[in-house]
């Protein structure tokens, strides 16, 4: 299992920095749909990244994983949140919530809920 679990820390790792550092355009226009700050927007971004950085290094220092994990799943759970009230595509949802799933996934494996 931990290969697996490496494998989605990986994951969830590169598609954050995809989206937040080489498609920032879109998710200006995203955060604009969803009525949200440029602050908010700057807040959510950068504890992403935090978040993802830590899930890379917990690949070597696992006692690291769990809490990013989780607080990764909260900010997808959000983003699904956001992604229905302006009812967006299930084209638009899939991303977050792969990524919502692959974080509990990570998320359960580190509290030996999975093995």
């Amino acid at each position: 299992m931990i290969n697996l679990t490496i494998i989605a820390q990986l994951i969830i790792a590169f598609s954050i920095v995809i989206v937040w550092v080489f498609r920032f355009d879109n998710i200006v226009k995203e955060f604009k749909v969803y009525g949200l700050s440029d602050l908010t927007r700057t807040i959510v971004g950068s504890t992403k990244i935090v978040l993802a950085t830590l899930l890379v290094v917990g690949i070597w220092y696992p006692s690291l994983v769990l809490i990013p994990a989780l607080l990764m799943a909260f900010l997808m759970l959000s983003a699904q949140y956001f992604h229905f009230k302006v009812n967006n595509t299930w084209q638009k949802r899939v991303p977050s919530l792969f990524l919502l799933l692959l974080s509990l996934f990570v998320a359960a494996v580190a509290l030996n809920l999975i093995k």
